[in-house]
């Protein structure tokens, strides 16, 4: 019994992350509710041409080391992995853990450190070095259980859209990170140095929002 019930314990951190079996135990998703949290959405640079020169199988290699190699940075930095999509993780933070020692920068910042750190290895196994751009935001998601065939728990809101946007906007201002002004608003002031971005309209929303890179 105590060894079926380990087990499960395990799958359910793997799958849902460190600490959510408690939550479950819980019910603490079977009613949906309403959070504000930090969303970031990690999208890797030259994707697609680095998949090319893979090719498919070695390309999933190159992912799941680079996923691998992140983790311990999304631990350190109190990150909750919501999804993997396809070269993309997107990540998540209550605003307590996201602001305490502005976690939310620091993972970007750290990752991006991590993985310069690590470029000789990368260029050894697959001549291809990874590097990811980013968008943060903050706002208010609903956050439930999901699903009949495949349960799951699963957020929705305007904030994850918006995120995505975000992040969208990387490559056309030449920015590897970029956060709105409601997510700066937080953060403590003079202390970090932002540069203004200017004002953008972004699809599916109906102000222009303003955006900072770091």
């Amino acid at each position: 019994m105590v060894f079926t019930s380990t087990l499960i314990t395990l799958f359910v951190n793997d799958k849902y992350g460190p600490g959510e079996f408690k939550k479950f135990l819980l019910g603490k998703y079977f009613h949906p509710k309403s959070e504000e949290r930090i969303f970031m959405f990690l999208d890797l640079k030259g994707s697609t041409s680095i998949a090319e020169k893979l090719g498919e199988r070695q390309y999933f290699h190159f992912l799941r080391k680079v996923f691998s190699d992140v983790t311990p940075v999304l631990l350190d930095t109190k990150a909750e992995v919501y999804q993997y999509v396809g070269d993309e993780i997107v990540v998540s933070w209550n605003l307590k853990n996201g602001l305490k020692n502005l976690n939310c920068i620091r993972c970007f910042q750290n990752i991006m450190q991590l993985l310069k750190d690590l470029r000789p290895s990368y260029i050894d196994q697959f001549k291809a070095v990874p590097e990811f751009k980013a968008g943060l935001h903050v706002g208010r998601a609903i956050i439930g259980e999901i699903g009949v065939i495949k349960r799951d728990i699963a957020y929705s809101g305007d904030v994850l859209n918006t995120t995505a946007r975000i992040q969208s906007k990387c490559n056309e201002l030449g920015a590897s990170l970029l956060i709105s002004e409601n997510l700066l608003n937080h953060f403590p002031k003079n202390h970090l140095s932002f540069r203004s971005m200017g004002k953008f309209e972004l699809r599916g929303k109906s102000e222009a929002l303003s955006l900072y890179g770091l």
